[in-house]
């Protein structure tokens, strides 16, 4: 695997923290409407390589659409940090809201265009 790096992170008001492992090689730039009006860009983990460190329990859960993806919103801050939900095959993952990572750099990232909308 290339480059896979710990990262950690968080919520705006640092309620919610979170440690990963990632490569960040796909980082999502979806155009369905949450990711639009929210600027929300995900890089997709297994729940392995994901630990919420603190802030369980001040998390929302922020369902819409088909009900598939679980956005998880701080409720103090109002930060979507990460979702959970499951791939097409039915695999468990973590959709991590890249913009959560301490001192990341989003203009330094590849950006992979998502056509959600369309779904």
């Amino acid at each position: 695997m290339s480059n896979m790096k710990t990262y950690t992170g968080g919520c705006h008001c640092g309620q919610v923290r979170f440690e990963c492992t990632s490569d960040l090689a796909m980082v999502t730039a979806c155009n369905c409407s949450i990711c639009t009006k929210k600027g929300l860009h995900f890089t997709f983990l297994s729940p392995q390589s994901f630990q919420l460190r603190a802030g369980d329990d001040n998390l929302r859960e922020y369902l819409f659409n088909k009900h598939t993806i679980r956005h998880q919103i701080c409720i103090d801050c109002g930060v979507d940090v990460f979702a959970r939900g499951q791939k097409p095959d039915g695999t468990q993952v973590v959709a991590l809201n890249v913009n959560c990572i301490d001192g990341i750099e989003l203009s330094k990232l590849t950006l992979t265009p998502f056509d959600g909308r369309s779904l």
